[in-house]
């Protein structure tokens, strides 16, 4: 696709988004549209019709939705399902409607069912029942990979679902309400830190920039008015899940090269194809962080599913491999989350 093409990314200002954004203009894309979701909400049908009728996108990147961790995605269902599900079937259809030459849709590894074979094929889908606790957001994803499927078939669009693993980087999310696993590990090992060097003013100013905490949280890091305890990190379930990490900024690379340097519409798993124990993701973030306290599992919560590890091999045929190691990218993104928690409010990003 030309340099000049009209590319649309929505969702521009969340993880994803930012990166897909970052990585065409590193690329030299230069008619980039970006809404604010105050200038225009993708779930008002009428709106984002008169969006691609007046914008006429020639490229779109679908990166604009509801995510969350295993706690927001079980108690927040509801929420969960209907947000996605109008978000993508807006977007989809006026793309079709207004001509979109490709889109690109951004989904997540939940797809596949909670016990699938490992490393999971793209073809798992629908074999067999999904994690309970995230089967809503995953049903609406299901739901986008079918309408591309079914577009492409009736209408002969090009638009390709890709289904990253967990992404993480700079610019995460780290509310621990409602975060994944790996912001939430770097946050509460940065915090168990400072609380154990009895620095309170520090963690006023985390929480002020990336949300309030929880009392149990507050309770085991022994911050006041709770009583003073050695500050202990405790953490869901029983660390021996396994999970796959993709650096979002390989994530966007390999999007932009699926979408806009092959003329592949199939599903494409994006991941890195090596994954690792909750509980050796959590001591290797301890160890960067600078954390040496008590590391407590909760076998009280739940796990998820046991493993989830892509089969990457229809991505490499088209000619892409990630490049970030897990380690170099866990320092880079410890090191934007300590920045952000320390800059004042009016440089942050």
């Amino acid at each position: 696709m030309d340099l000049d093409a009209r590319i649309y990314v929505a969702g521009h200002r969340g993880l994803v988004g930012s990166a897909l954004l970052r990585r065409l203009q590193q690329a030299g894309y230069t008619q980039l549209l970006t809404r604010s979701h105050t200038d225009l909400d993708l779930l008002d049908q009428a709106a984002t019709a008169r969006f691609f009728a007046e914008e006429r996108p020639d490229c779109v990147f679908l990166a604009a939705a509801k995510v969350g961790g295993i706690q927001a995605n079980n108690v927040y269902r509801g929420a969960f399902i209907y947000e996605n599900l109008m978000v993508q079937a807006n977007v989809l259809h006026q793309a079709y409607l207004s001509g979109v030459r490709r889109l690109i849709f951004l989904g997540s590894s939940c797809i596949y069912p909670k016990l699938a074979p490992q490393p999971i094929r793209e073809d798992a889908l629908l074999t067999g029942p999904l994690e309970p606790t995230n089967s809503p957001y995953a049903v609406a994803k299901i739901a986008g990979v079918e309408m591309c499927d079914a577009y492409n078939r009736q209408y002969g669009t090009a638009f390709v679902p890709v289904m990253p693993t967990n992404l993480y980087g700079p610019g995460d999310h780290f509310d621990l309400e409602t975060s994944h696993v790996l912001p939430a590990l770097i946050r509460k090992f940065h915090l168990a830190k400072l609380a154990q060097a009895s620095d309170w003013a520090a963690i006023a100013r985390d929480a002020a920039r990336f949300g309030p905490l929880p009392e149990d949280v507050k309770q085991a890091l022994g911050i006041p008015p709770h009583p003073p305890v050695p500050p202990r990190v405790v953490l869901w379930g029983t660390g021996t899940p396994r999970r796959e990490f993709l650096h979002v900024d390989d994530m966007a690379a390999a999007c932009v090269h699926i979408g806009l340097h092959t003329d592949a519409t199939a599903l494409v798993n994006i991941g890195t194809g090596a994954d690792v124990t909750i509980r050796d993701l959590a001591e290797q973030i301890a160890g960067i962080v600078g954390y040496h306290g008590e590391i407590a599992f909760d076998p009280t919560k739940p796990d998820g599913t046991p493993q989830k590890l892509l089969d990457v091999s229809r991505l490499h045929a088209l000619g892409w491999r990630a490049g970030i190691d897990l380690a170099a990218g866990l320092q880079t993104t410890y090191a934007w989350y300590v920045a952000e928690s320390e800059a004042p409010r009016e440089k942050r990003r």
